[in-house]
């Protein structure tokens, strides 16, 4: 499990005052305006590098807003919009950068983390969203308020309709004992070794992992709560192993950007899409506390757990957990497949 630092409260408090001046260094980042632009995929991720280069005392994230095409870059001084706009993309003034708003999620993370909440920047609003489930009241409520509520304006809260869930009862359905969850994506290493990644709360379950009537291999890893991945081998050589999600042919990994539309699929509800609303969202289930997730608007159920997260041919994330369904909609949160492919040494295909 890969354990995520956090701040003082101490520290936490003194940051929230004083927060250092940074200097605007502009890099060669170029971001393609609307009519000449880069697939989307390429524009987030040079808006991402950008605001590593200026940093997050300067820039506050960024997202893609449809209605014109542009991606639009959060930042807190003249300097720094200067530079997005040279870069080609949308500068948008803010009052928080990064910086000050992860102070807001290292408090929480620190001393609020009940079952029943998550929480992540909404860079369209420039604020942390406190998410919480209808099981939070009374004293587990108090506690998430005491936190946030030192934040003012900083904090929106957002009450979810049911219970937050992992999706366990992807792509394709995969099965250990009486569970199925769902395969996401298709990997290899440098090797030629062929694996499947799937959630880390599935491979938890069982060791020998079968689907389509036929056993498909043995877990070699799995990290849940902190993460929620985990990698099966395959020791069945009979069975094909395309790298595509359906009929969608995967070629790459990436993050997705804020607003962008995805596609997920499950072995119990299919081909479903929706949008991104945050990314580095801390989500806590009864079972334990997930980082770094992506937090999206696409409905998922359980057996859904693991599946695949992907637009075109780039693979996003594996299917956590969340709250809603797919009859009257819901919140779903994903582990970013990104993290996974790096601790493993593998690649999709």
């Amino acid at each position: 499990m890969t354990h995520r630092p956090t701040r003082s409260i101490k520290s936490i408090r003194g940051a929230m005052v004083a927060f250092a001046a940074a200097g605007v260094v502009a890099g060669a980042v170029m971001i393609p305006a609307p009519a000449t632009a880069a697939p989307l995929q390429v524009r987030a991720d040079a808006a991402v590098t950008l605001t590593d280069r200026l940093g997050a005392d300067v820039t506050a994230g960024s997202y893609y807003e449809p209605s014109s095409g542009n991606m639009v870059v959060n930042v807190t001084t003249a300097a720094a919009a200067d530079a997005v706009r040279a870069s080609g993309a949308v500068a948008k003034m803010v009052s928080r950068s990064s910086a000050q708003l992860a102070v807001v999620t290292d408090a929480l993370n620190l001393s609020a983390r009940v079952s029943g909440t998550a929480w992540g920047v909404d860079p369209t609003t420039n604020q942390v969203v406190v998410s919480m489930d209808p099981t939070v009241t009374g004293v587990k409520l108090d506690q998430v308020k005491t936190v946030a509520g030192q934040f003012g304006e900083a904090v929106r809260y957002e009450t979810l309709s049911s219970p937050l869930t992992l999706f366990i009862s992807g792509g394709d359905a995969i099965t250990t004992g009486g569970s199925r969850c769902s395969l996401g994506f298709n990997v290899r290493n440098s090797a030629g070794q062929q694996f499947f990644l799937t959630a880390g709360h599935c491979t938890n379950i069982g060791v020998t992992w079968s689907g389509g009537g036929q056993v498909l291999g043995t877990r070699n890893g799995t990290s849940f709560p902190g993460n929620d991945y985990g990698r099966v081998q395959y020791t069945n050589a009979n069975v094909a192993k395309p790298g595509a999600v359906g009929s969608v042919d995967i070629t790459r990994a990436a993050n997705p950007t804020v607003n962008q539309t995805v596609t997920r699929r499950g072995s119990t509800t299919g081909t479903r899409s929706g949008r991104v609303t945050a990314l580095n969202t801390t989500v806590n289930y009864p079972q334990g506390s997930v980082g770094g997730m992506i937090r999206t608007t696409v409905c998922a159920q359980p057996g859904d757990s693991g599946g695949s997260l992907y637009s075109g041919s780039t693979a996003h994330g594996l299917t956590s957990g969340g709250s809603g369904n797919c009859t009257t909609g819901g919140t779903t949160f994903f582990q970013p497949v990104t993290e996974p492919l790096s601790v493993y040494g593998v690649s999709v295909y």
